[in-house]
């Protein structure tokens, strides 16, 4: 039995993945979680087989909880699951040590079978991101302005692109909002920006956002 740890904010999400993953011989989906905290929280406590994260979660987000995870939990197998295609998120994704990234547009077989590879411990990327990321390694950071952010600076940008006020991402990451304000300023620096509005606009221009939640 592959013992599954689903952790998504959206409810909706949540309930239809679980009755696809549930209804699979050999799968169970042992709990659910809203937040990156819940998960680090859980994992804690009980070793799920495999870890479907969203990235894209309020508060501290799928990134920074998969490392946390990784961190007292180095054997764990943690899916991403996400709207981004485009690189540096897989990248970023799978240097921090996630067995797998996979797209929310992924059909139920495809999530099935990214399950199976990673718990037998494998890692699994679509085709299609395995070739962009192979590819990507050759463009200059002109190319992708994005390559060039941490992992944090991506989070914070994420946030800011969503609408989310600068003490919103304060309270959410447990930092201050001076130091937010260094992230986002050094940001801006990397990105050759100046303010949110422009970070939005290039965001888009190299498809960092899904525009469908603008």
């Amino acid at each position: 039995m592959i013992k599954i740890l689903l952790v998504d904010d959206h409810e909706l999400v949540r309930t239809g993945v679980s009755k696809i993953l549930n209804e699979v011989k050999g799968f169970k989906v042992i709990d659910e979680c809203e937040t990156g905290e819940e998960a680090i929280k859980f994992c804690r406590q009980t070793e799920p087989d495999v870890i479907l994260m969203d990235m894209d979660m309020p508060g501290m987000g799928g990134l920074e909880a998969t490392k946390k995870i990784l961190r007292f939990s180095p054997e764990a197998k943690v899916i991403m699951l996400t709207v981004h295609t485009e690189d540096p998120f897989p990248t970023k994704v799978m240097q921090i040590g996630a067995a797998g990234y996979l797209t929310k547009g992924a059909g139920p077989n495809e999530m099935v079978n990214a399950i199976r590879a990673v718990n037998s411990g494998q890692r699994y990327l679509p085709a299609a991101i395995a070739q962009q990321m192979a590819l990507s390694q050759f463009k200059s950071a002109e190319e992708n302005p994005f390559s060039e952010l941490s992992d944090r600076e991506l989070q914070i940008m994420l946030m800011i692109t969503r609408g989310d006020k600068v003490p919103d991402i304060s309270e959410h990451l447990h930092l201050s909002t001076k130091t937010i304000n260094s992230y986002r300023y050094r940001m801006f620096d990397k990105l050759g920006i100046g303010n949110d509005v422009e970070l939005t606009h290039l965001a888009i221009r190299h498809g960092m956002i899904n525009t469908e939640k603008l």
